[in-house]
Protein backbone atom coordinates (compact mmCIF):
# COMPACT_ATOMS: atom_id res chain seq x y z
CA UNK A 1 0.00 0.00 0.00
CA UNK A 2 1.29 3.21 -0.69
CA UNK A 3 2.08 5.68 1.72
CA UNK A 4 2.06 9.48 2.02
CA UNK A 5 5.48 11.16 2.39
CA UNK A 6 6.45 12.03 5.93
CA UNK A 7 4.67 15.56 7.03
CA UNK A 8 8.06 17.21 7.64
CA UNK A 9 8.27 16.37 3.69
CA UNK A 10 5.42 18.72 2.65
CA UNK A 11 7.09 21.99 3.05
CA UNK A 12 9.95 21.50 1.10
CA UNK A 13 7.80 20.15 -1.81
CA UNK A 14 6.24 23.01 -1.45
CA UNK A 15 9.25 25.14 -1.98
CA UNK A 16 10.05 22.98 -4.48
CA UNK A 17 6.98 22.87 -6.74
CA UNK A 18 7.89 26.97 -6.50
CA UNK A 19 10.52 26.34 -8.10
CA UNK A 20 9.07 24.75 -10.95
CA UNK A 21 8.40 26.84 -14.11
CA UNK A 22 7.66 24.84 -16.78
CA UNK A 23 6.48 21.32 -17.75
CA UNK A 24 7.94 18.19 -15.71
CA UNK A 25 8.23 15.38 -18.77
CA UNK A 26 8.21 11.61 -17.81
CA UNK A 27 9.67 9.69 -20.09
CA UNK A 28 10.77 5.72 -20.61
CA UNK A 29 9.24 2.67 -21.25
CA UNK A 30 5.82 1.55 -21.53
CA UNK A 31 4.72 -0.26 -18.59
CA UNK A 32 7.71 2.01 -16.14
CA UNK A 33 4.92 4.09 -14.36
CA UNK A 34 5.02 7.62 -15.99
CA UNK A 35 1.07 7.64 -15.38
CA UNK A 36 0.87 6.50 -12.15
CA UNK A 37 3.98 8.47 -10.82
CA UNK A 38 2.65 11.40 -12.56
CA UNK A 39 -0.46 11.70 -11.31
CA UNK A 40 0.84 11.29 -7.20
CA UNK A 41 3.90 14.26 -8.65
CA UNK A 42 1.13 16.50 -9.70
CA UNK A 43 -0.61 16.06 -6.74
CA UNK A 44 2.01 16.29 -4.27
CA UNK A 45 3.52 19.72 -6.55
CA UNK A 46 -0.42 20.71 -6.80
CA UNK A 47 -0.40 21.14 -10.66
CA UNK A 48 -2.24 19.17 -13.55
CA UNK A 49 -1.38 16.16 -14.71
CA UNK A 50 -2.46 15.08 -18.43
CA UNK A 51 -0.96 11.64 -20.11
CA UNK A 52 -0.28 12.23 -23.60
CA UNK A 53 -1.50 8.47 -24.96
CA UNK A 54 -5.33 9.87 -23.18
CA UNK A 55 -4.89 13.08 -25.50
CA UNK A 56 -3.98 11.43 -28.63
CA UNK A 57 -7.13 9.13 -28.06
CA UNK A 58 -9.24 12.15 -27.70
CA UNK A 59 -7.66 14.48 -30.48
CA UNK A 60 -8.03 10.98 -33.10
CA UNK A 61 -11.05 9.70 -31.89
CA UNK A 62 -9.59 6.58 -31.95
CA UNK A 63 -7.64 4.51 -29.35
CA UNK A 64 -4.09 4.04 -29.41
CA UNK A 65 -4.44 0.31 -30.87
CA UNK A 66 -6.35 1.45 -33.53
CA UNK A 67 -4.45 4.33 -34.45
CA UNK A 68 -1.74 1.77 -35.17
CA UNK A 69 -4.16 -0.86 -36.85
CA UNK A 70 -5.86 1.18 -39.04
CA UNK A 71 -2.82 3.95 -39.83
CA UNK A 72 0.39 2.10 -38.75
CA UNK A 73 2.87 3.35 -36.16
CA UNK A 74 4.59 6.17 -38.32
CA UNK A 75 1.26 8.30 -38.34
CA UNK A 76 0.79 7.93 -34.83
CA UNK A 77 4.40 8.88 -33.90
CA UNK A 78 3.63 12.18 -36.35
CA UNK A 79 0.15 13.05 -33.99
CA UNK A 80 1.72 12.10 -30.74
CA UNK A 81 4.73 14.41 -31.50
CA UNK A 82 1.85 17.45 -32.56
CA UNK A 83 -0.28 16.54 -29.51
CA UNK A 84 3.04 16.92 -26.83
CA UNK A 85 3.76 20.07 -28.72
CA UNK A 86 0.43 21.33 -27.99
CA UNK A 87 0.42 20.22 -24.44
CA UNK A 88 3.70 21.86 -23.83
CA UNK A 89 2.75 25.16 -25.93
CA UNK A 90 1.47 27.24 -22.96
CA UNK A 91 4.81 26.17 -21.09
CA UNK A 92 2.30 25.51 -17.98
CA UNK A 93 3.19 23.63 -14.92
CA UNK A 94 2.00 20.62 -15.25
CA UNK A 95 3.24 16.81 -15.70
CA UNK A 96 3.06 15.37 -18.53
CA UNK A 97 3.61 11.55 -18.99
CA UNK A 98 4.56 10.46 -22.39
CA UNK A 99 4.27 7.03 -24.55
CA UNK A 100 7.30 4.78 -24.51
CA UNK A 101 8.45 5.35 -28.00
CA UNK A 102 7.74 9.61 -27.70
CA UNK A 103 11.22 10.44 -26.32
CA UNK A 104 13.12 8.22 -29.06
CA UNK A 105 11.77 10.93 -31.75
CA UNK A 106 14.05 13.57 -32.79
CA UNK A 107 11.64 16.15 -32.63
CA UNK A 108 9.67 15.57 -29.73
CA UNK A 109 12.93 14.64 -27.86
CA UNK A 110 14.21 18.33 -28.88
CA UNK A 111 11.34 19.78 -27.71
CA UNK A 112 10.90 17.94 -24.80
CA UNK A 113 14.81 18.96 -23.91
CA UNK A 114 14.27 22.24 -24.20
CA UNK A 115 10.82 23.07 -22.71
CA UNK A 116 10.36 21.07 -19.79
CA UNK A 117 11.89 19.58 -16.98
CA UNK A 118 12.81 15.87 -17.92
CA UNK A 119 12.73 12.83 -16.12
CA UNK A 120 13.69 9.20 -17.60
CA UNK A 121 11.49 6.79 -15.21
CA UNK A 122 13.77 3.72 -15.91
CA UNK A 123 12.69 -0.21 -14.95
CA UNK A 124 14.26 -3.87 -14.84
CA UNK A 125 12.34 -6.42 -17.83
CA UNK A 126 11.05 -7.95 -15.34
CA UNK A 127 8.77 -5.31 -13.98
CA UNK A 128 7.73 -4.25 -17.34
CA UNK A 129 6.91 -7.51 -18.44
CA UNK A 130 4.62 -7.64 -15.21
CA UNK A 131 2.91 -4.00 -15.29
CA UNK A 132 2.14 -4.34 -19.15
CA UNK A 133 0.75 -7.77 -19.01
CA UNK A 134 -2.47 -6.08 -16.61
CA UNK A 135 -3.61 -4.15 -19.85
CA UNK A 136 -4.78 -5.18 -23.20
CA UNK A 137 -3.65 -1.66 -25.03
CA UNK A 138 -0.17 -1.94 -25.77
CA UNK A 139 0.39 -2.89 -29.86
CA UNK A 140 3.94 -3.18 -29.84
CA UNK A 141 3.42 -6.17 -27.68
CA UNK A 142 1.09 -7.91 -30.27
CA UNK A 143 3.70 -8.78 -32.64
CA UNK A 144 5.97 -11.73 -30.57
CA UNK A 145 6.73 -12.33 -26.97
CA UNK A 146 6.35 -9.22 -24.64
CA UNK A 147 9.83 -10.15 -22.51
CA UNK A 148 11.93 -10.17 -25.98
CA UNK A 149 9.68 -7.01 -27.25
CA UNK A 150 10.24 -5.46 -24.00
CA UNK A 151 14.01 -5.92 -23.92
CA UNK A 152 14.52 -5.33 -27.51
CA UNK A 153 13.11 -1.92 -27.27
CA UNK A 154 14.67 -1.26 -23.92
CA UNK A 155 17.88 -1.51 -25.21
CA UNK A 156 16.84 0.35 -28.64
CA UNK A 157 15.58 3.08 -26.73
CA UNK A 158 18.21 3.68 -23.94
CA UNK A 159 20.33 6.16 -25.70
CA UNK A 160 17.77 8.51 -26.23
CA UNK A 161 16.07 7.92 -22.85
CA UNK A 162 19.26 8.65 -21.42
CA UNK A 163 19.60 12.03 -22.54
CA UNK A 164 16.74 13.02 -19.88
CA UNK A 165 19.09 15.04 -17.75
CA UNK A 166 17.02 13.27 -14.64
CA UNK A 167 17.21 9.28 -14.32
CA UNK A 168 15.07 7.79 -11.60
CA UNK A 169 14.80 3.69 -11.10
CA UNK A 170 11.14 2.57 -11.09
CA UNK A 171 11.13 -0.47 -8.95
CA UNK A 172 8.21 -2.87 -8.26
CA UNK A 173 7.51 -0.98 -5.06
CA UNK A 174 5.05 1.29 -3.98
CA UNK A 175 5.17 4.12 -6.68
CA UNK A 176 5.56 6.78 -3.78
CA UNK A 177 9.13 5.90 -3.57
CA UNK A 178 9.33 6.35 -7.04
CA UNK A 179 7.88 10.03 -7.07
CA UNK A 180 10.02 10.86 -4.05
CA UNK A 181 13.05 9.84 -6.01
CA UNK A 182 11.74 12.14 -8.73
CA UNK A 183 11.23 15.19 -6.24
CA UNK A 184 14.89 14.65 -5.58
CA UNK A 185 16.06 14.47 -8.71
CA UNK A 186 13.99 17.80 -9.78
CA UNK A 187 15.34 19.53 -6.79
CA UNK A 188 19.26 18.38 -7.44
CA UNK A 189 18.81 19.33 -11.10
CA UNK A 190 16.97 22.79 -10.23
Amino acid sequence: MDQQPAPSAKPNVAQLARKIDRPVVLVGMMGVGKSSVGKRLAALLDCGFVDADDEIEKSAQLTIPEIFDQFGEDYFRDGERRVIARLMADGSRRVIATGGGAFCNDDTRALILDNAITVWLDSDVDTLVERTSRKENRPLLKQGDPREILSRLREERRHAYAQAPIHVVSTSGPHTHTVAKVLDGIAQWL
